[in-house]
């Protein structure tokens, strides 16, 4: 058997391939778009991807399940629980609770696990030769370490209303009567780690063990007191707001993601080319650090950093409504790099790229101290951290909206006030301001954001 977990660091995504290498076949779960990283380590270990799946309808990033199949002639095997709003909008076969198939000569075995969507399941693998007890788990957003994939999504970012409560009788139900059910030994890989939005606390390490959550786990005593009540009430209690661009996550890979295809190379574009598009709408992301950004920045342009925070930034930010878009990046190999990290969140309207601000429009765009404050009496003084950070201290009078929520509630901000931008350190709020700017807003930043100021007012009360 060959075992292999890829882990995409920015939005804390696992996928994973597994292998029968005496037969050649191999199963790729919750693959991502840029499907290369798949064929290649297949093609390294002498594997056809053979079989392709996923866990549930994602939110959070745009599958690849569909992209890869094409690509390789897979069988492409996805839920068919949850029901009729539940149903993928593409062909594919349709996989039931019991279900079995085979990867060579591992036997997978298919869990309806609901709670965290309705159709989710879960994939439990054993490898015959060896014995019938089941090796690992794939639980998805079921199961993290330390934690459960949070049932309130639909509500926050979907549409859904009140969906959350018969949510967590669902997750409830799935850890006793699937989860628990399985020998101790079994290992658990989750498709989440520390960081993701898709739960409340999850784990830093990779994996865990059925064991291991049943002695430690928080949910683990109110589970097996049959404390249904206790457990939702928990669990539901300070979820962090979700970004709204998980919606259309959920609708496209419903739907069918677009397929990429083979895609030709981004060209590297001129002054005189990128003022003619930015003329006819296109947008430039500026990836610089946020200091190179504040010191020229482009008018219209948004400061979305090349770092561990680039597509999640990208989805809070960017629609693909909003497109075209320009990259500029360092040279034509970090386009690349950043266009299919754009893929990640359904953003594939990139047009080219530029190297350098040189021949363009710029302007400054320095954030001011904190002891200027009150010249700013008259302004909104919007906080674009998450609720639980808000509500854990906040400056006096502050608004708190999520950055990754502003996109889609403009309407709600003021025209004709300025609005003064802070989050926790400064990073967030730089990229939520070069937004608003691009969109026309009086926007002027906190430098150091809620950290200075409660350092500043600390050292008054000294």
């Amino acid at each position: 058997m060959f075992f292999e977990r890829f882990y995409d660091t920015d939005l804390a995504q696992a996928s994973y391939l597994i292998g029968c290498q005496k037969t050649g076949e191999s199963l790729i779960i919750d693959p991502v778009r840029d499907v290369r990283i798949y064929l290649d380590r297949a093609a390294r270990e002498g594997l056809r991807v053979t079989h392709v799946t996923e866990t549930h309808i994602h939110a959070d990033y745009l599958s690849g399940s569909r992209e890869l199949a094409t690509r390789t002639g897979a069988q492409l095997l996805l839920s068919g629980e949850g029901g009729a709003d539940w149903t993928y909008g593409f062909a594919a076969q349709k996989l039931r609770h019991g279900d079995t198939f085979m990867v060579g000569h591992l036997r997978v075995e298919v869990r309806h696990t609901p709670g965290h969507t309705p159709e989710s399941v879960s994939f439990l693998v054993t490898d015959p030769p060896r014995g019938d007890t089941p090796v690992m788990i794939f639980t998805g957003d079921f199961v993290f370490v330390g934690e459960i994939g949070r049932p309130d999504l639909l509500d926050e970012a979907a549409g859904g209303v009140d969906t959350r409560f018969a949510g967590a009788r669902q997750l409830f139900a799935s850890l006793r009567d699937r989860f628990l059910t399985l020998p101790d030994g079994v290992q658990v890989w989750p498709g989440h780690g520390a960081g993701s939005a898709c739960g409340k606390a999850l784990g830093a390490v990779p994996m865990t063990t059925v064991g291991y959550e049943r002695a430690l786990a928080w949910w683990a005593p109110y589970v097996a007191a049959g404390d249904e009540q206790g457990f939702t009430e928990y669990l539901l209690s300070g979820q962090p707001d979700a970004p709204l661009y998980y919606g259309r996550m959920k609708t496209q890979n419903r739907a069918g993601p677009a397929l990429l295809g083979d895609v030709t190379p981004l060209a590297p574009l001129g002054a005189a080319d990128l003022k003619a598009q930015l003329a006819a709408g296109a947008v430039l992301i500026d990836t610089r650090t946020r200091i190179a950004h504040q010191a020229d920045a482009v008018p219209g342009s948004v400061n979305i950093p090349d770092g561990n925070t680039f597509e999640t930034w990208a989805g809070w930010l960017l629609r693909p409504e909003d497109a075209p878009y320009v990259l500029l990046a360092r040279d034509a190999a970090h386009a690349e790099t950043l266009r299919r990290r754009l893929w990640m969140v359904g953003l594939d309207q990139v047009t080219g790229f530029v190297t350098t601000t040189d021949g363009l429009d710029t302007t400054p765009a320095r954030p001011f101290p904190v002891a200027e404050l009150p010249q700013h009496a008259g302004a909104l003084i919007l906080d674009v951290r998450n609720n639980t950070e808000h509500r854990a201290g906040a400056i006096p009078g502050a608004r708190q909206l999520h950055a990754g929520r502003l996109a889609w509630q403009l309407d709600e901000l003021p025209r004709d006030q300025e609005i003064v931008l802070h989050c926790q350190g400064g990073a967030r709020s730089a990229a939520a301001a070069s937004f608003l700017r691009a969109r026309g807003f009086q926007v002027s930043e906190l430098a150091g954001g809620y950290d200075a100021y409660t350092r500043a007012r600390d050292a008054r009360a000294v």
